[in-house]
């Protein structure tokens, strides 16, 4: 009972993530947590020694970032893991820290950065600069509670979000075109050996990122 009370409100922002899964009203989110998963494939470019052409995001829920040079494996492993990586250190800053409202506009500053930059077409510019300017907007303008909780919402569903894409697009659909199966066609193994080893690694980066997170108490008092 203790558990329950001292984390109350993350078990219901969970439930209510996946209550609205289905719907409308989580797509935004869906779509952050893809941007993340691209940003993730472009960042790995850069830092091993190549450069991103373009990031694509569309309102399907799908995405495409086109590189040259680099590591390919480190770029192809970091669509899924890069992306979950982000999102739980996202959930971290707002469990553990108090520059809520910096993280908030830092992440629309990245997202219209990433605009001005890598993005060449009308839809991913919609998407990416509408969310940006609200990011920073928030940022702006909210109080830190309201901006901590944003940051718990856009966390724990990137948690929720990249174990079931990882296991929905290489285990139960190994025969789609995913970063495992290019992984596997380039490098060596299979789609679903990539895909089990990601699963694998990200649950450990959850369980890590909640171990450490939550402490014994980790509701959210508004107005302080």
């Amino acid at each position: 009972m203790s558990y329950l009370k001292g984390h109350w409100q993350l078990i219901a922002l969970t439930v209510i993530v996946f209550v609205l899964w289905g719907t409308p009203a989580v797509v935004p989110l869906k779509l952050l947590v893809v941007f993340f998963h691209e940003l993730s494939h472009g960042l790995a470019a850069i830092l091993t020694g190549g450069s991103v052409e373009q990031i694509a995001v569309d309102l399907r829920q799908g995405g495409l970032t086109l590189t040259r040079g680099g590591s390919r494996f480190l770029i192809l492993t970091a669509g899924y893991l890069g992306s979950l990586v982000i999102g739980a250190g996202l959930l971290l800053i707002a469990l553990r820290t108090r520059v809520d409202r910096a993280a908030v506009s830092g992440l629309g500053v990245v997202m219209l950065i990433v605009v001005v930059f890598y993005v060449r077409d009308f839809v991913t510019i919609l998407i990416c600069a509408s969310t940006g300017a609200a990011l920073l907007a928030a940022g702006r303008f909210l109080s830190r509670s309201v901006c901590d909780l944003i940051l718990r919402v856009i966390g724990l569903s990137s948690l929720i979000y990249v174990p079931y894409d990882i296991f929905d697009d290489t285990l139960r659909r190994s025969f789609l075109q995913s970063d495992a199966r290019m992984l596997a066609e380039e490098i060596g193994g299979t789609t679903m050996l990539w895909g089990g080893v990601w699963l694998v690694i990200g649950l450990g980066v959850i369980l890590a990122c909640l171990r450490r997170g939550l402490g014994r108490d980790s509701n959210l008092r508004f107005g302080r």
